[in-house]
């Protein structure tokens, strides 16, 4: 008996990842699919949206130009009243203007009425009616009575051609219903010259079509420019729309973002005391067991223990004292202490306490101070921190044998500036923001043995400026780093010239020469009468 056949094994591949589309490709495409649904839901082509605006348009116009139609029908009535019976031109001129009344009537009734899709069609069908009844009432008068022979073919080619413009003009926001309006006339005039057999009314009969042809392309062309428009407009309207969703957006967002800032400066404040608190316990005996205070350790390995503790706490606390600065200085709580500060003093101290450091790894600090330098009006600590910060990454970023110079002088505005400059590794270009940025690295300060937690440089920064000052960062890599902190002009406290002072007044007022007797009788008056007017 034989063994049924194995079936093959099937392996199903993984599908490849679709491949992402751009967002001016997806907006582009929305916007075609959008644009062919509106076309499939339209009567005439265009949005719903713009079939309802064309004919609230059409309805305007037609509303405001009311008067001017009638003062058209009763002018035409007079004037056909000369040549034909009065009664026949007082009933045409009623019936025109019942038929304009009715037009106006419905275009208030729209006008009034709710937007919907399907009233739309209604209205725009019943729009076309109404002028293709007023075409032909105006093709009743036009045309050549029986038995009238007296009307000149000019004045039925004017008033033919005032009729189609005025005509055209009202409803080119209607195309279709321009041409109900306007095509009865031309058509009943254009017969009407030809039944004349002669030549030149074989010509105004092409005249008056040619009319119509060109008042027809002359409404198509102002009913483009109104669709144009109106598109303008709808984009317009979409992209403001777009833009406050992106406002929403990035409110809500900023709003998140400045709720964990506010979260984040709370717990900072909150941990500050906590962690604070064990660390000063942790430094004060760990410098007992370090000092021996209490008798020295039976095991000498002990007190080098001791010492690291100490030193770890130390590192510990500064770090936390960072972070602290930092969040603050974020969370805009950082006041300054104002004070008349020596910069020139500031800097030689900072440099008296990392001196035997830099001396330690062999590097030279070379101090170059212009003399005779007025003081700044700023924050002393803020100062001194700022210095600090900038030569201990000086001094940690500086191989053994090299130099750093220190920097105080005045700038071309008139104010202030510390500059700290190494012959280190230096940073490369595109890390100086990196480097600028808080708890930012480099990969120099990645690879070297004493790594921070990258807020020196952010601290710095911002504390300069909080005074107004400006910090640059200039660095090469393997010739050094330059960092100029400059404090503004209006922070330097120049010496102030002496006020010249008139010349002094007389002790005692000059009084006018008196008797002697009155002289005497001044002089034995009591003293404690004096000034009281006795």
């Amino acid at each position: 008996m034989s063994n049924p056949a194995d079936k093959p094994e099937v392996v199903q591949l993984p599908a490849e990842p679709p491949a992402a589309v751009p967002a001016s490709q997806r907006r582009a495409a929305a916007q075609r699919v959008r644009e062919a649904r509106d076309r499939l839901t339209s009567t005439s082509g265009t949005r719903p949206a713009f079939d309802r605006e064309l004919l609230r348009q059409y309805a305007q116009t037609r509303v405001s130009a009311s008067f001017v139609v009638m003062l058209l029908v009763v002018a035409t009535g007079l004037l056909f009243g000369f040549w034909m019976r009065p009664v026949s031109a007082a009933a045409w001129t009623c019936s025109m203007l019942c038929i304009h009344a009715a037009i106006i009537r419905y275009c208030d009734r729209f006008l009034a009425e709710p937007p919907t899709l399907t009233t739309t069609r209604k209205w725009r069908t019943r729009f076309v009616l109404l002028d293709l009844l007023y075409g032909l009432s105006w093709t009743a008068v036009l045309i050549h009575p029986a038995g009238l022979d007296v009307v000149s073919n000019t004045l039925l080619m004017f008033l033919m051609l005032l009729v189609i413009a005025v005509s055209s003009m009202l409803a080119a926001s209607l195309p279709i219903a321009a041409l109900a309006a306007t095509a009865p006339v031309t058509i009943g005039i254009a017969l009407n010259f030809v039944l004349g057999g002669s030549f030149d009314n074989y010509v105004l009969a092409a005249l008056a079509i040619a009319a119509e042809g060109y008042f027809a392309l002359l409404a198509h062309r102002l009913h483009s420019t109104t669709l144009a428009t109106l598109e303008a407009r709808a984009e317009k309207d979409a992209l403001i729309g777009e833009l406050e969703q992106a406002k929403s957006i990035s409110d809500e967002a900023r709003h998140r973002a400045e709720s964990a800032n506010v979260a984040k400066s709370r717990f900072l404040a909150q941990m500050s005391h906590e962690l604070r608190t064990p660390l000063n316990a942790i430094l004060g005996f760990s410098e007992v067991m370090k000092s021996e205070i209490f008798g020295a350790h039976a095991v000498p390995v002990y007190k080098e223990y001791s010492a690291d503790i100490h030193n770890s706490g130390v590192h510990l606390l500064n770090l936390i004292n960072e972070i602290l600065d930092l969040s603050r200085i974020e969370a805009g709580r950082y006041e300054l202490n104002e004070e008349a500060v020596s910069l020139v003093h500031v800097v030689a101290d900072c440099h008296h306490l990392l001196k035997l450091r830099a001396s330690s790894r062999g590097i030279t600090i070379h101090e170059v101070f212009e003399h005779g330098m007025p003081r700044i009006w700023g924050d002393e600590r803020a100062t001194r921190q700022i210095v600090l910060n900038l030569l201990s990454n000086s001094i940690k970023f500086t191989p053994q044998g090299g130099e750093i110079w220190l920097k105080v002088g005045w700038t071309a505005s008139g104010g202030q500036y510390l500059s700290v400059k190494d012959t280190g590794s230096g940073i490369a270009e595109d890390e100086i923001p990196i480097v600028l940025a808080s708890f930012g690295q480099g990969s120099n300060s990645i690879k070297s043995a004493e790594q921070g937690a990258g807020l020196g440089l952010p601290i710095a920064k911002s504390l300069i400026d909080m005074h107004g000052g400006t910090f640059t960062l200039k660095s090469k890599l393997r010739i050094g780093t330059e960092v100029i902190v400059t404090f503004p002009p209006e922070r330097v406290m120049s010496a102030l010239a002496p006020m010249a002072e008139e010349a002094a007044p007389p002790l005692q007022p000059e009084t006018a020469t008196s008797p002697p007797d009155e002289k005497r009788r001044t002089r034995n008056k009591p003293i404690m009468s004096a000034g009281t007017g006795l």
